[in-house]
């Protein structure tokens, strides 16, 4: 639903510039296909629309013999981020992840972010009865399965998703020996915008997946 959109963070004519093959599957919660499977992801906010990205991987290899299926990479930023960050401690099929600005541990991710109400909304409950997806469907949870090389890249100035996050998934992927890279952007927020900062960022994740792909 977003491929006809320009971004500066994500530009997918960039992404693909090597030769790659990218993948936008329309997973439960994206818009354009009624109220209820937008709101959907609110009950299952990360197991259910992660296992759709697998599958429409799958199904992707399947149809198009040219895609090599023994290299695949995961790029996301925020919800994409916590995506890539579940990723990493719920499969094995990636040579390599991205995770721009994305949370990592539900319950400390709550306390920092500027939409807390929301979180309690996803999560179930609130942040005190520690069960349900706060627990379950957090991708910290899952860190001893950590082993894919990822890019932790964020913006200091991030409220939405404070950078707190990505300096606790980049000393977990240190503490449990994956091979990591710490990007941080001191003058940017949510997204990366300034041009120079932009066109690094971008060098980054594409020396990124040319070492891994």
């Amino acid at each position: 639903m977003i491929k006809d959109q320009f971004f500066v963070r994500w530009n997918y004519h960039l992404l693909t510039s090597p030769g790659y093959v990218l993948l936008m599957p329309n997973y439960t919660g994206s818009t354009g296909y009624g109220e209820e499977f937008a709101s959907a992801i609110e009950k299952d906010i990360l197991r259910g629309p992660a296992s759709e990205i697998e599958e429409a991987a799958d199904e992707a290899i399947r149809r198009f013999p040219f895609i090599d299926g023994t290299r695949q990479a995961g790029v996301g930023a925020s919800y994409g981020g916590y995506l890539m960050d579940w990723f990493e401690g719920n499969t094995k099929r990636f040579k390599c992840l991205v995770s721009h600005a994305g949370p990592l541990q539900n319950s400390s991710f709550w306390g920092i972010t500027d939409s807390a109400y929301d979180w309690e909304r996803f999560m179930g409950g609130p942040v005190w009865e520690q069960k349900g997806a706060w627990i379950d469907q957090s991708p910290a949870t899952y860190a001893a399965n950590f082993s894919t090389p990822m890019l932790v890249t964020q913006g200091e100035r991030d409220f939405r998703v404070p950078y707190d996050q990505s300096l606790q998934m980049y000393k977990l992927l240190q503490r449990r020996g994956v091979p990591s890279r710490l990007v941080v952007f001191p003058d940017q927020n949510h997204w990366i915008l300034k041009g120079e900062d932009a066109r690094e960022h971008m060098r980054e994740v594409l020396a990124w997946l040319a070492k891994y792909l």
